[in-house]
């Protein structure tokens, strides 16, 4: 072996432990006299010739050729990365975006109007429902029975009134007889005082006295019975006005009774509940046979509108206006982009809002940057094609310019 391979010769190394064959010790011995210090058990011993590496198996230098691949790769890589973001930033500048916005949409809260029991529910857990479909019924069985009773009450009052307006008639009747009487009183007392006056006016001693007095007492009669018949013609008159007074409470007794139907009516249809909107049903709390209270809450019906509400930074607001177009990603549907465009800003800020607003005019005070909830409504019919859900995470990225 020549010098130059000698060079590169390897080394191996033998552990202490393993034993030679012949029971020596495999490690070199140090002469005693020998003032060099003992090698190191563990140092490499040198290979044969034998085992020294082929030619093929040295160390040669690179050839020039792949540093010039390397290098060249080296800078078209940085190139590329240096142009990316370049493309990256000339885009991302027409945007503003944020990742605090969830889809938005219109709860409607879904209690009775009568207490009863459920005798029938139509619906199941988040199940699609359609404006006016029934979902629920109370038992009908009392509201019925109201219905039933008040609308007796109303044929009672309209008899009443039938018989008021009766009295009328009779009471009309009356004073027109009256009226009657006082024109042939009148008429009599016309006769009398024309033979009252004939008697006065001849010479007395061309007539008795007898019927001096008989002429004068019948037109002083005649004159009295006039003023009775008027008078009674008066008080029927005022029977007439009492009768039509007791027609009038008649009508308002048939209004209240209208009322009370009508009234006992809508409580039995409150018996029945509809859905007033489309939508799913969500937060189902009611059960078949459960007895339920006006107002308590059953379920709600979440809106099939829905739209994002975002939530920039008011530092974000300046480049932002009402009808700018805007790219939805929603984190449950991750391989599409939604469209869709502002539609308005809420006229307040989320901690304007609160149920304990903040008080900075006590204490120390930390500005804090504040955002502003901003409706952005869908442009896109796919919408239609996901089951979108309230509080679902979406980002937002306007376009700006």
């Amino acid at each position: 072996m020549d010098d130059h391979a000698r060079d590169y010769v390897r080394y191996r190394e033998v552990p202490d432990d393993v034993p030679r064959s012949d029971g020596a010790d495999p490690r070199p011995q140090a002469d005693a006299r020998d003032p060099r210090p003992k090698a190191d058990s563990h140092a490499p011993l040198p290979l044969s010739e034998a085992e020294s590496p082929p030619p093929s198996d040295r160390l040669r230098p690179p050839a020039p050729w792949k540093r010039r691949f390397g290098i060249g790769a080296a800078v078209i890589v940085g190139i590329a990365l240096i142009g990316g973001g370049i493309a990256w930033w000339l885009n991302a500048r027409h945007y503003v975006s944020t990742d605090d916005a969830f889809i938005d949409g219109y709860t409607t809260q879904m209690a009775p109007q009568v207490a009863g029991r459920v005798t029938a529910l139509l619906v199941q857990d988040n199940q699609h429902v359609a404006a006016g479909q029934v979902l629920l019924r109370i038992d009908p069985r009392d509201y019925q029975a109201k219905l039933d009773q008040a609308t007796a009450q109303r044929a009672n009052a309209a008899a009443q009134l039938e018989q008021a307006r009766a009295q009328v008639a009779m009471q009309q009747a009356a004073a027109d007889q009256s009226q009657a009487t006082v024109r042939a009183a009148d008429a009599d007392l016309t006769n009398a005082r024309q033979d009252y006056e004939r008697y006065r006016a001849i010479d007395p001693h061309a007539v008795t006295r007898q019927q001096v007095d008989s002429a004068t007492a019948t037109y002083h009669s005649a004159q009295a019975k006039l003023d009775a018949d008027r008078e009674a013609a008066k008080g029927a008159e005022s029977q007439v006005q009492a009768a039509q007074a007791q027609v009038q409470a008649a009508q308002a007794q048939v209004q209240i009774a209208d009322a009370n139907v009508e009234s006992a009516r809508l409580q039995l249809s409150y018996t029945t509940l509809a859905a007033p909107v489309a939508g799913r049903i969500a937060h189902r709390g009611v059960n078949l046979g459960d007895y339920v209270n006006p107002g308590q809450a059953l379920f709600a019906i979440v809106q099939d509108n829905v739209w994002v509400t975002a939530n920039f930074k008011e530092t974000q607001l300046g480049a932002i206006q009402p009808g700018q177009p805007v790219d939805v990603r929603i984190d449950a549907v991750p391989s599409v982009t939604f469209h869709g465009r502002v539609d308005s800003f809420q006229p307040g800020t989320g901690s304007a809002f609160s149920v304990l607003p903040a008080e900075n005019a006590t204490g120390n005070y930390v500005k804090i940057v504040q955002r502003l909830p901003v409706k952005i409504v869908f442009d896109d019919d796919r919408v239609k094609q996901y089951q979108l859900a309230t509080g679902m995470s979406v980002v937002p990225s306007v376009r700006v310019n």
